[in-house]
């Protein structure tokens, strides 16, 4: 399915694409649409407040809102904003008997914000500027009739960004939205493993960053586009991109001797997570060399070696697998 104009949507594709920057394209296109937003939930939900879908003319583009009849009714409110030009707000109360029947794990109760996309420069500058920020801070008018403009974006310090990640505010005339980008993961070697560990990581949501000293390995036209790569050492990368604690790094390079130049520059970084691919043999032996030139023995404690889950992985992709679970703990734990 095409997303008109714009997009080929493949496979976990609402994974991989921005909702916010895909609706702006949306309406830059001169497409109709609506977007769904999870704007509070209580109790056990399929999925988180904050999730969004987007809607087109003729159904679902990109994402999901938990599925079963609450997506259907979701989708047909999606198709009503369009035509009326005005959002609704949708409450379903999903108690065990409708959950099991659904096959959902879930007995709260779930308030989906559907708003329609509206071809106005200010509405269209906010979706840009919450596709592309950091952190910051969405509010949109439940009632459009009142209310003017409809939709802002304030941009705030990711540290002063805390709490669900979209609510309703006491008077429910704001559905509130906190935004925070996803972690960035660096992953030094694009091997077979390394770029298995990238693919796995984007599908996943992480901000992915490949590095390579070959230029044949840190192809762009090896990765999907929501991939960056980078041709360079370690000190190229960390000059391009300064580690902070949000972010983690996995090293998965060729050989024992690039690990250790690597793991030496990153062991002491702000880096939030630091995984090395190997053996405990290999963290035996990488951190006596680090210790003897000097590292600090509490920076390479903290370093995750066998990185990822122990789940018996084998292949590339069931590293992968490992790797990103682990990561995904991480970054739920961070939250």
């Amino acid at each position: 399915m095409k997303l008109p104009g714009q997009f080929l949507l493949r496979e976990l594709s609402f994974y991989l694409m921005n909702p916010w920057k895909a609706a702006a394209e949306l309406i830059r296109g001169g497409h109709a649409g609506a977007l769904a937003t999870v704007a509070r939930v209580r109790g056990s939900t399929p999925v988180p407040a904050g999730t969004k879908m987007l809607v087109g003319a003729e159904g679902r583009l990109i994402g999901s809102v938990g599925g079963g009849c609450v997506e259907a009714d979701v989708i047909g409110a999606a198709l009503a904003a369009q035509a009326t030009q005005q959002p609704t707000l949708l409450t379903h109360h999903l108690n065990a008997d409708l959950a099991g029947d659904l096959g959902l794990s879930c007995g709260g109760t779930v308030d989906v914000f559907v708003e329609p996309l509206i071809a106005d420069e200010q509405y269209v500058r906010v979706l840009e500027a919450a596709a592309g920020a950091d952190s910051g801070l969405v509010r949109t008018a439940t009632d459009w009739t009142r209310e003017a403009p409809v939709k802002t974006f304030e941009a705030r310090p990711r540290a002063s960004v805390s709490g669900s990640a979209a609510t309703l505010t006491r008077d429910g005339r704001f559905m509130e939205e906190r935004l925070t980008q996803s972690p960035r993961v660096f992953v030094f070697g694009a091997g077979h493993v390394g770029s298995a560990i990238a693919r796995a990581a984007a599908a996943a949501g992480f901000r992915v960053v490949v590095i390579d000293d070959r230029a044949d390995y840190a192809d762009a036209s090896r990765f999907g586009d929501d991939v960056i790569t980078l041709a360079g050492d370690v000190d190229a990368a960390l000059a391009r991109y300064p580690l902070t604690a949000a972010d983690a790094v996995v090293i998965a390079t060729r050989g024992h001797r690039n690990d250790a130049v690597i793991l030496e520059r990153v062991a002491t970084s702000p880096a939030g997570y630091v995984g090395l691919l190997g053996s405990r043999r290999k963290k035996i032996v990488v951190t006596k060399g680090l210790t003897a030139a000097g590292v600090p023995a509490k920076s390479l404690q903290r370093v995750r070696v066998p990185v990822g889950l122990a789940i018996g992985a084998v292949t590339p992709e069931e590293i992968a697998v490992s790797v990103v679970a682990e990561l995904i703990a991480w970054r739920r734990k961070e939250a």
